[in-house]
């Protein structure tokens, strides 16, 4: 497949595509925007290698396919308020940060749909980042399930992560985590998302829930809930339906959380990582899909 100003090949998986021929060091013009747009909603992931982009290129190619969305428990780059560093030290032993599978942010009243991730030292080695094809999970599960679910309200909450006895908490942070967590109360809220969400571009169904944000089903009985998250997080996960992401220097990754998981991965002790994210809020209208 091709356009007139990139490539796309579809990656050997689940999901996914590698794009090439794009200078984000330069604004995309509207054509080349609407196009990358579809491309990305056609394939959930897109893999841009041989980015090397400064920090302002990152800004605008993020805000381009969206409005900059909230990172609730992450400090920003001094003077880059949108941008967070996941940053891991060669000699930390912290555990590694966001291994659990989540949709990033689900747990808000308006998730994001996207996260756009630039990879900026990475190791020889490890830190492949996971990633489950949650239309095609939908999709695999029994019609009696379906059925049950469809209407069926997920419980979010940060809890488990951000919380202050969470995984990334005080305990973590006297541990000597280098990446700039900021744990709050405000991670024991609750937030009610559709189980079958439908995504708002394609129309599709996609499974909604994880285990790293997902506390159970809204009016279920405590045993019914359990049992089905249990049933849930196994079946998503389907090795069918993932996709591991070996990473390199300079590679863009942007994903489609509204239809997508993700989870890291460790296997690089002893080397500094360093990755630049940027969280993309749902667009509002037309004119925010303008190049910046």
């Amino acid at each position: 497949m091709n356009t007139p100003s990139f490539s796309v090949e579809k990656i050997d998986a689940p999901l996914g595509a590698v794009v090439r021929g794009l200078d984000l060091r330069q604004p995309m013009d509207i054509e080349t925007l609407k196009a990358l747009r579809q491309t990305w909603l056609d394939h959930q992931l897109l893999v841009m290698p041989d980015q090397a982009i400064a920090i302002k290129d990152l800004e605008r190619f993020a805000h381009s396919m969206g409005p900059y969305g909230e990172d609730p428990f992450f400090e920003s780059m001094p003077g880059h308020p949108h941008v967070a560093q996941v940053r891991r030290e060669a000699n930390e032993k912290t555990r590694i940060f966001a291994e659990s599978w989540h949709s990033d942010w689900s747990f808000m009243a308006s998730p994001p749909a996207a996260t756009t991730l630039l990879g900026s030292i990475i190791p020889p080695h490890g830190g492949n980042t996971l990633f489950a094809n949650q239309y095609a999970a939908w999709d695999a599960l029994p019609e009696d399930m379906k059925s049950r679910l469809r209407g069926a309200q997920g419980i979010h909450s940060a809890r488990r992560g951000y919380a202050r006895d969470g995984a990334y908490g005080e305990k973590d942070r006297e541990a000597g985590r280098s990446m700039a967590i900021r744990f709050d109360d405000s991670a024991l809220k609750t937030q009610l998302q559709p189980i079958a969400r439908v995504h708002p571009e394609t129309g599709r169904t996609a499974l909604y829930v994880s285990p790293g944000y997902t506390l159970g089903i809204e009016g279920w009985s405590a045993q019914d809930s359990d049992d089905m998250m249990m049933f849930l997080f196994e079946h998503q996960t389907r090795a069918e339906f993932v996709y591991s992401h070996r990473w390199s220097a300079d590679m863009l990754l942007l994903w489609d959380n509204r239809c997508l998981i993700h989870a890291a991965t460790g296997g690089y002790e002893g080397h500094r990582r360093l990755l630049h994210r940027i969280t993309i809020a749902e667009r509002k209208k037309q004119a925010e899909t303008l190049p910046h």
